[in-house]
């Protein structure tokens, strides 16, 4: 069919879907109902659909729209819920279960009649990724489910006046209703209010007399203070007390910041250096973590028998030049121990969108800070093409984009969760790319495809990624399920009876790879190019970037098919 997103965003969901309907054969299209009810309305002239879907949208839709056409509205919540903030207040009630509806537009919000819903567990981890993880794994199942009812023309969606559905309205979450009392909270309760709004909106506090917003929150298992005490911080983050322990908090934004009217994220002991805040100690990440301790690490080596797992975290799945160059110290850790096989990643949520774009905004020299980011980058990427001694599986559990899918093509293997979408481009954000892809990205999907993915810059589904060979295996997992299933798999693996065989070839490709091109010549000629760029005041790439940073307009996605303009890689 002819199908016609419209979306406020083109986010993590609204490309799945969009991904995931092409795959299936659908001609889709995009328009962002930010342009306007006008621009909705060209859309749907030039394209003519046969169904309108609107997986994120924070407007109505114009009336004239949905009482022309199909518009079926994809609602975070399950059958008879109504309003705004379906996820906070699933996320502040402590609900085990949720649902996402898809359900018909009409006048009344989130009324209209149910064409298929899906239910999800809700694992005590942050809004965002629950958004990305159980959420889109429900509201993908029930799109696709809605169009193939819609397909049929036999189905007739149900009325929410029918008794069986129980309809509860719940207004939006105020963010009064986040705020932290550190006297009287426990540390699970701020938890919940730090994980609930862990991308946006964030938790309004105060430190050292400032306002900010609070980005994600972690358990801390040793360090006490007085409640609302800074008591260290560690790899960027802070460590705040509470009442009965302590949590770490890895990102700040500025409520308010002089000459700056779009303050934006970035790592939290950055945004105290720029206020009066006592000196606090600095706390090692611990890289191996002792039996029975629960405390927060961004990076985390364990060992399994013959098989190491290196898993890291990043807020946003953004990774600054302090993030690649540990990275890479844990990687390089990693190759000493006595292992046959490396898992790279692993755990649920993003596996890397490249570079930190937040970091080089708040640099004092931009220009840089994306080279000294990119450096580290291409260094770690590098040392993952350069070993030979052992295989490398790249695990990816959830979105990647950029820099990061080149990160992850620098493995032996690529293992892949089902419902993750890939970016493997660089072009929406004016960059021509590094990380070694005019290498990796050839070699496993060819010249042609290679082009394509990047010319075009359109997202990725799994499914299609293993297609054409950028992933070389699929892992049918829940999210939460992803780790668990790859510590089986990487199993399975290491008891292969020719995987000496396969390191010893794998050298030998390498080997011969090297003769052909060193990989020197291929990091120096992109280098070059990106330097290009980096180092241009007037180059697109600074504009982009900033908007991007500061969800401005100029930074969103216009993805109106049969081409796109302005996709930044990935959702960050």
């Amino acid at each position: 069919m002819d199908i016609l997103l419209v979306a406020s965003a083109f986010n993590s969901l609204c490309q799945r879907v969009y991904a995931e309907l092409s795959d299936e054969g659908h001609q889709v299209d995009v328009v962002l109902a930010t342009h306007g009810a006008e621009a909705i309305r060209t859309a749907v002239r030039e394209t003519r659909p046969e169904l309108i879907i609107a997986p994120m949208l924070k407007t109505a839709l114009p009336e004239d729209i949905w009482q022309e056409h199909i518009c079926l509205i994809v609602h975070p919540g399950p059958p008879g819920d109504r309003g705004p903030s379906s996820l906070d207040w699933a996320i502040a009630e402590g609900a085990s279960h949720w649902g996402v509806t898809v359900l018909q537009a009409e006048a009344a919000m989130d009324a209209g009649a149910v064409w298929a819903a899906e239910s999800f567990p809700v694992p005590p981890v942050g809004k965002s990724d629950l958004y990305r993880g159980e959420a889109s794994d429900a509201a993908s199942a029930a799109v696709r489910l809605a169009v193939r009812r819609y397909a049929d023309g036999s189905f007739k969606p149900q009325p929410q006046s029918d008794p069986a559905v129980r309809v509860v309205w719940r207004d939006f979450f105020r963010r009064e209703q986040r705020r932290i009392d550190w006297e009287n909270d426990t540390t699970q309760t701020v938890l919940r209010k730090l994980r609930g709004a862990d991308s946006q909106p964030g938790v309004l506090d105060e430190l050292c007399g400032q306002e900010v917003f609070l980005h994600g929150g972690h358990f801390e298992d040793r360090l006490h203070g007085h409640p609302g005490q800074l008591l260290a911080t560690r790899a960027g983050a802070v460590c705040r007390a509470t009442r009965d322990g302590a949590v770490w908090i890895p990102e700040l934004r500025p409520r308010k910041a002089s000459g700056d009217p779009a303050p934006f994220r970035r790592p939290a002991a950055s945004v105290l250096a720029s206020l009066p805040a006592p000196s606090l100690p600095e706390t090692a990440a611990p890289l191996e973590l002792a039996p029975g301790r629960t405390t927060w690490s961004d990076i985390r080596y364990r060992q399994h028998g013959d098989i190491g797992f290196l898993n890291f975290s990043f807020p946003g799945g953004a990774m600054s030049t302090g993030h690649c160059r540990r990275l890479l110290a844990a990687y390089r850790y990693a190759l000493t121990r006595p292992t046959s096989l490396l898992v790279l990643g692993g755990a649920r949520g993003f596996f890397s969108n490249g570079i930190h774009l937040n970091v080089i905004e708040a640099a004092a020299d931009p220009a840089g800070e994306s080279w000294s980011n990119l450096n580290a980058m291409d260094d770690l990427v590098e040392a993952v093409l350069r070993t030979t001694d052992r295989m490398v599986v790249a695990a990816l559990g959830g979105n990647a984009a950029a820099g990061g899918v080149m990160l992850a093509l620098a493995a032996d293997e690529v293992w892949c969760r089902t419902g993750a979408v890939l970016n493997p481009h660089y072009r929406r954000m004016g960059l021509y790319g590094s990380e070694f892809w005019t290498y990796t990205l050839p070699r496993r999907v060819g010249t042609d495809t290679a082009l394509q993915l990047t010319t075009e810059a359109l997202p990725v589904s799994a499914a299609r990624a293993a297609r054409i060979g950028l992933v070389d295996r699929l892992v049918e997992a829940p999210a939460q399920g992803f780790t668990a299933e790859i510590e089986r798999l990487a199993a399975e693996l290491a008891r292969e009876p020719d995987l000496a065989q396969r390191i010893a070839a794998k050298a030998a490709a390498r080997q011969a790879d090297e003769a052909r091109q060193p990989l020197a010549e291929y990091r120096r000629d992109e280098l070059a190019r990106m330097r290009a760029v980096f180092f241009d005041p007037q180059a697109p790439y600074h504009a982009l970037r900033s908007a991007f940073v500061r969800k401005l307009p100029n930074g969103e996605a216009r993805p109106l098919a049969p081409a796109g303009d302005q996709v930044a890689g990935g959702d960050r």
